[in-house]
């Protein structure tokens, strides 16, 4: 009897070419990204924990650690506290302004059909593309000749031109992907054009709106080129301001400690933030209206 030949073993092709350098290679490139994010805020924090004698150490880890750079910015005299209650009020306020604002002039624009609407949203987006810079000079003139040097409103008002044309944009554009069967179920049910955007529109954009007020507020609260160049009142500065500004509570003449340790102090409430929001933010980036 002839004897069967063997078939020969089927080679998985996926699994020879799985070589462990394809497998590592977008771990590796991963953490590589990761380190380069965080590298600047690491030393950072290790600079802002030496001693104020160390501080030009170039160590990676501090020999000795310590809390009094941490200390002197909080010391009476460098208004670092009230630096922060200066951005976080101009901060909250442009974040309400901006959703309330935005939140109706997205939803026009989503929902109502008029002449050259497109080319209303493409001026609403052009105006973010103005580098801040170029409008300085005209806008202290203005501030200057309507009194409005060294106050909240001289911060807040450009910011919340800045902050405005991406929050419709973003809002606009989740509010079309929300079906118009919405709205007018809800007037069917009795309700007003207004009364449907209230109870039914904007609870099922929550996610669009939460992740459009993070960004908002972010962005206010790093500004510096606004607070820096309207505001020179030492109680009106806000927090960014003062640290550019510090001097040190103890008199040395090159406070790098210090100025680190007020960063940190700044930097991590954001970080934070971002970490316990971080499932809201991307369901707002990606979610729409139909689940």
């Amino acid at each position: 009897m002839a004897v069967a030949e063997k078939a020969p073993a089927k080679i998985d092709v996926r699994a020879a070419e799985a070589s462990p350098l394809r497998r590592w290679a977008p771990l590796l490139g991963v953490a590589l990204i990761v380190i380069y994010c965080l590298a600047p805020f690491y030393w950072m924090v290790v600079s802002a924990l030496r001693r104020p004698s160390d501080q030009f150490s170039n160590s990676i880890i501090p020999t000795t650690w310590s809390v009094q750079n941490i200390k002197d910015v909080f010391k009476p005299g460098t208004g670092f506290g009230r630096g922060l209650l200066n951005s976080l009020i101009v901060a909250g306020t442009v974040t309400i302004l901006t959703l309330l604002i935005g939140m109706v002039a997205a939803y026009t624009l989503a929902r109502l059909d008029f002449r050259f609407k497109n080319f209303v949203l493409a001026i609403i987006i052009t105006t973010s593309m103005f580098p801040g810079i170029s409008l300085v000079i005209p806008l202290k003139k203005l501030f200057v000749d309507i009194h409005w040097i060294s106050t909240y409103q001289a911060m807040i008002v450009p910011s919340l031109s800045f902050a405005l044309p991406l929050a419709v944009w973003n809002l606009t554009t989740f509010f079309r992907q929300m079906p118009r069967e919405l709205e007018q179920a809800a007037m069917v049910d009795g309700c007003t054009p207004a009364q449907a955007f209230r109870k039914v529109i904007i609870p099922l954009a929550a996610p669009g709106v939460f992740t459009t007020a993070i960004i908002t507020f972010i962005a206010a609260w790093n500004e510096f080129l606004i607070a820096l160049s309207m505001v020179t009142a030492q109680e009106r500065k806000t927090a960014n301001v003062v640290i550019s500004q510090f001097t040190g509570a103890s008199g040395r003449d090159q406070p790098f400690g210090s100025q680190m340790a007020a960063g940190v102090v700044v930097t991590i409430p954001l970080v934070i933030a971002v970490l316990i929001f971080q499932r809201r933010i991307v369901a707002g980036l990606t979610a729409g209206g139909v689940k």
